[in-house]
């Protein structure tokens, strides 16, 4: 029965499921880290961070309800199978999924390994040992739970996401109002180029990618609970796309300026994980660091199951040459190897694919949006995402160390943001294209 109309109580659980969706280890290790090096800086960074981070994924939910789940639509068939399988790959078990367990290592059990637990560092004696382990644990109950025909995850999702949120919002408030360090001083780029920085450090949390997938899931919501009609389905993910926004930006704000007051440290962190297991510890002592612990292992843990279970049907859909099992079966193996570089690993190896794939995303909401002012969007489409892809090449291979000074001219090029201006003048040509009376585009 369609009845086109939520009340307030389920609109609320909209926004709090998409929150919920969002809210992942890349959210957690990211913004403490990122506060500490921009120092009295943070401000900046922030904003620039909360345009990647926060507005970019909400703007690809709403593009995918505007698309009605159809965002590659206009593409070339094949680009948009590359690029679909592209995105599937890296938010599974290329970065995403084995980030999760990484995650839930550092901050879930190996606190207790280095401080409460020292006798393990004996029986394993090498704490990469510990992690190899962890991980091999943390996908077999992946792929039990990813291929168990009950609805246990489903049970612990709904106990996991209201205690994921009352904690992270009261971590978050206790940043906010007790006493606080001096803020840092700004650390390398982020003492001449914080905003910028704060945008290329978005792209780390790989919302904007998995936005693409969560819309479709958020429609297949709405269509269950009875709206049909799209422009109902637009309002009502564009008002869960505003209560999640406000919620990350709180969080953002608060893991942020704990990483910029954390100067009590004595020593350079890793990442955000260390900064966010040290300020626990200090005022919430070992049960606060037990309940992190155990919140965040279950998040990652249930996150990591609906990714990988959404990535294999995805592939047994697109190439059944082998079945969803098979497939769940592979991506956990390929997880479990590539989560043994260690985090500060993957996430260098991620950056330079990320600083390509990103500003496509980016191009192809933008262009999802502007759609109906396009005279030909096919063509439209093709050129403003192929220009971004083009010049976001270069800015993956700059990662790299190959840096091109003869297009030195554009701007933002140094600060690796070099698809920026060509993307943009792209779009411009674009609108300004008239329909020859012959197309039949």
């Amino acid at each position: 029965m369609s009845i086109n109309k939520l009340n307030r109580k389920d609109t609320l659980a909209l926004g709090l499921m998409t929150f919920a969706f969002f809210l992942g280890a890349g959210n957690l290790i990211f913004p403490p880290f990122i506060g500490f090096l921009a120092g009295q800086n943070m401000m900046l960074a922030l904003f620039g961070f909360l345009l990647t981070g926060v507005g970019l994924p909400l703007l690809a939910l709403i593009a995918v309800a505007k698309s009605n789940g159809q965002v590659f639509a206009l593409l070339p068939k094949s680009v948009a199978t590359c690029l679909s399988f592209l995105i599937f790959i890296i938010i599974g078990p290329a970065f995403a999924v084995p980030r999760t367990a990484l995650v839930a290592y550092d901050i879930g059990f190996s606190p207790f390994l280095s401080e409460h637990l020292p006798q393990l560092n004996v029986w394993l004696f090498d704490i990469n040992l510990a992690q190899c382990l962890y991980t091999c644990i943390f996908f077999i109950l992946v792929l039990f739970f990813a291929l168990s025909p009950g609805k246990l995850i489903d049970t612990v999702g709904k106990v996991l996401t209201p205690i994921m949120i009352i904690l992270l919002l009261s971590l978050a408030a206790s940043v906010m109002l007790l006493p606080s360090e001096p803020l840092t001083m700004a650390q390398g780029n982020y003492q001449f180029n914080p905003f910028t920085n704060g945008i290329l450090q978005g792209y780390n949390t790989m919302d904007a990618l998995a936005a693409l997938v969560f819309g479709i899931l958020l429609i297949d919501v709405l269509h269950q609970k009875g709206v049909d009609k799209k422009s109902m389905q637009t309002r009502y993910l564009v008002r869960a796309a505003m209560i999640a926004a406000m919620g990350l930006a709180f969080v953002y704000l608060a893991l942020f300026y704990l990483g910029a007051t954390s100067i009590h440290l004595g020593y350079f962190p890793s990442d955000g994980g260390q900064i966010l297991t040290s300020y626990v510890t200090q005022h919430y002592h070992y049960w606060g660091l037990v309940l992190l612990s155990m919140v965040v292992t279950l998040a990652c843990l249930t996150t990591a199951v609906g990714v990988l279970g959404a990535c294999a049907e995805f592939f047994h859909k697109q190439l059944p040459v082998l079945s969803y099992t098979s497939y769940l079966m592979l991506f956990s193996i390929i997880c479990i190897i590539v989560t043994n570089v260690g985090l500060n690993e993957l996430i260098m190896t991620s950056e330079p694919i990320l600083r390509i794939i990103y500003p496509v995303a980016i191009a192809l909401v933008v262009s999802t949006f502007l759609t109906s002012y396009f005279s030909r969007p096919h063509l439209s489409h093709c050129l403003i995402v192929g220009v971004a892809f083009i010049f976001s090449c270069l800015d993956g291979l700059a990662k790299l160390g190959v840096i091109f000074h003869f297009l030195s001219f554009i701007p933002l090029q140094s600060q690796g943001l070099t698809w920026l201006f060509p993307t943009v003048l792209m779009v411009v040509l674009c609108l300004l294209l008239r329909k020859p009376v012959y197309s039949r585009d």
